[in-house]
């Protein structure tokens, strides 16, 4: 108020100084509205321990590795080693997947595709047998295959099982190519998509 008779006193008018006083205070407030969100957010995450550091996180279809976790942000280390400073504010406002949140087993799902013609249960009963004998299957949760569904080209089969996290992509591949290898040698065809076209001759 001091300030303002000054100016007052020198000529300045008042009215407009305390128009441009309170569009400043306007601005300041929501420039430091975000900054107070994301200080609470962080004190959120400090004290309730959603994600700590070392977790395997997704959140906005970004998936890394929690590196550390400060009061404004938290850094987030993709897997293409890339480093991610996320503000706090969106680990509280945005639905976060904590892959590593007590429990680190994760179910993973192989989809096969066999010729029509093949014996499902022979398909089902060799599928489980290299599944139960994986090294990176988890016995507990049990696999299981289900006859998924008749497909345009194929006979869908569908694998489930449980695996640590650590191991869950490398866990597919060396169970496809267990697969593909398998099926070889019992001479069960994996089919690609085929097409009938017919033509009609107008007479």
């Amino acid at each position: 108020m001091g300030l303002l008779f000054g100016l007052a006193a020198l000529g300045v008018n008042s009215a407009s100084l305390a128009v441009a006083f309170g569009a400043v205070g306007i601005g300041l407030g929501f420039g430091l509205q975000n900054i107070f969100s994301n200080f609470v957010s962080g004190l959120i995450l400090l004290f309730e321990r959603p994600i700590q550091v070392g977790n395997d996180s997704k959140i906005n279809g970004i998936w890394g590795v929690v590196k550390t976790i400060n009061v404004r942000s938290t850094l987030l280390q993709t897997y293409d080693n890339a480093p991610l400073i996320m503000p706090n504010s969106e680990f509280i406002g945005q639905t976060v997947t904590n892959w590593s949140y007590k429990d680190p087993r994760v179910r993973r799902t192989v989809n096969i595709g066999v010729a029509y013609g093949t014996e499902p249960e022979l398909i089902r009963k060799e599928i489980l047998a290299m599944a139960e004998q994986h090294p990176k299957v988890l016995a507990v949760p049990a696999p299981v295959v289900h006859f998924a569904d008749f497909g345009d080209s194929a006979l869908m089969f569908r694998l489930y099982y449980h695996t640590t996290l650590d191991f869950g992509m490398i866990s597919e591949t060396e169970i496809r190519l267990q697969i593909d290898e398998r099926f070889h040698e019992l001479g069960i065809v994996i089919p690609f998509p085929q097409r009938d076209v017919h033509f009609h001759v107008a007479e």
